[in-house]
């Protein structure tokens, strides 16, 4: 169970909210997973695969060293997964069977890796040789940063390019400060430069640089650019003013934070908020809302609310569907579920969201099915700023054409006879930290087979 700073301080700073559990703690919370029989949560649970098992015994023995040793084997950079990651290997964890607590391996892998910067061991590992490949890596989002690394590792030289101000996509422009110190990424890229790869920012493939000129300086070119596309809410007054992307807003005080703006182009402050979408980027909006000062904040999503437990849609050893309450939920504002917005309302910028409940049919285990509207309850919700949450549904059209064969709207991972490949969100679609890390480092590994073998 994750652990907060007190409410009323962490309202008033973009410090991160969670605090590091003691040693000792950490010790006693591992010494759980050792009576488990079969670890569902290495197998099932974790992307990455990581050795869950082993490095919990390891912590619980007080060897962090050795515990840090075993997950870099399979996680290329812990101190962010154990900060952004939903941990789908506490889903699965055995103790969790019969709705019983799992063990706190996000806590622990957090652990793991401040315990193994502060000792020193976290260090830059060069390659003893080069083999004469050069591979440009588009975007340095977790995807991008994966893949560089494991190519750079291996021998080839590896330029990332990345079209915002600094390395980090997501991770620095995406995930508020609170929830992710922006100083770990700096951290971690200027470890990633020591080993010899180069960064270029402020500058777009495609706009800035042809995909065609990387093509012909590089031995082939690996394309990390996320699934960067907002769906988008064409109701009647969509193109009122006050209605932004939940992105736009994040990125702006992302960039205020770390001194590239002076002040966040969109802002809360002062204004009735209304966050659509109940996913952790509307969460995000929330807790950022907050911290900008606005009159209020509401979230609205158009699924029921979840059960407090683990819904038998779900069973053990699946992610459950359940309630969760984010840090930022704890701070303030108000969540409203079952509830479709009908239109947007106002004379040249927002006032009102024109919303209305549904009721869902639900499955005999309780999953939803289909909805209807419930007569009687359109109503007008006050809204000053609207921040649109609902996830994202592809690359860029021009990026499209500009590559060939590609399908829409991802790219695909690889053309046979093409020097581009791709991985991450940009081919599977939205989805995690992890499952991007892990999809980057399979197609690093093919890549790397496919050049060595000409």
């Amino acid at each position: 169970m994750s652990e907060y700073r007190p409410i009323e301080e962490r309202r008033r700073d973009w410090d991160e909210v969670e605090v590091p559990l003691a040693a000792s703690a950490c010790r006693e919370r591992a010494q759980a997973c050792m009576s488990c029989g079969l670890p569902f949560c290495h197998g099932l649970g974790c992307p990455l695969a990581n050795p869950i098992p082993e490095t919990n015994a390891a912590v619980a023995a007080g060897d962090d060293a050795l515990a840090h040793a075993l997950l870099a084997q399979t996680d290329p950079f812990p101190e962010f997964t154990s900060r952004v990651c939903p941990a789908l290997c506490e889903g699965s964890c055995t103790r969790g069977m019969d709705g019983g607590a799992p063990v706190d391996i996000r806590a622990l892998e957090r652990h793991i890796s401040d315990a193994a910067w502060a000792a020193g061991l976290v260090r830059p590992e060069p390659p003893a040789r080069r083999l004469g490949l050069r591979v440009a890596v588009v975007g340095s989002g977790p995807a991008g940063l994966a893949a560089a690394e494991r190519l750079n590792r291996a021998g080839v030289d590896v330029t990332v390019y990345e079209r915002d101000h600094a390395p980090g996509g997501l991770l620095r422009y995406g995930i508020p400060d609170f929830k992710l110190d922006k100083r770990l990424i700096d951290r971690r890229i200027e470890l990633l430069e020591f080993e010899g790869i180069c960064f270029v920012c402020d500058a777009e493939i495609g706009r800035d640089i042809a995909p065609e000129w990387l093509a012909k300086r590089h031995d082939a070119v690996l394309w990390a650019v996320g699934a960067g596309v907002p769906r988008d809410l064409p109701v009647p007054g969509r193109d009122l003013a006050g209605i932004v992307f939940a992105l736009d807003f994040l990125k702006g005080q992302n960039r205020v934070l770390s001194g590239e703006l002076p002040e966040a182009p969109i802002s809360a402050a002062g204004r009735r908020v209304i966050v659509i979408g109940g996913g952790d980027t509307g969460s995000d909006c929330v807790g950022t809302a907050i911290r900008q000062g606005a009159a209020s904040v509401t979230q609205i999503e158009i699924l029921p609310r979840p059960p407090e437990t683990r819904s038998p849609s779900t069973p053990w050893p699946r992610w459950p569907w359940k309630l969760r309450t984010s840090s930022s939920h704890e701070e303030g504002g108000e969540r409203l579920w079952s509830v479709e917005t009908l239109a947007f309302e106002g004379v040249g910028h927002i006032e009102g969201v024109r919303v209305r409940d549904v009721a869902w049919s639900l499955s005999p285990f309780g999953k939803p099915l289909s909805q209807h509207p419930i007569e009687g309850t359109k109503r007008t919700l006050p809204a000053d700023l609207v921040l649109l949450a609902m996830g994202f549904t592809g690359v860029p059209e021009g990026l499209l054409a500009a590559l060939p064969r590609q399908e829409r709207p991802y790219l695909r991972a690889e053309t046979a006879g093409s020097p581009h490949v791709a991985c991450g969100d940009c081919v599977t679609g939205p989805s995690l930290v992890v499952r991007a890390l892990a999809d980057a480092r399979r197609t690093a590994d093919a890549l790397l087979a496919r050049l060595t073998a000409r």
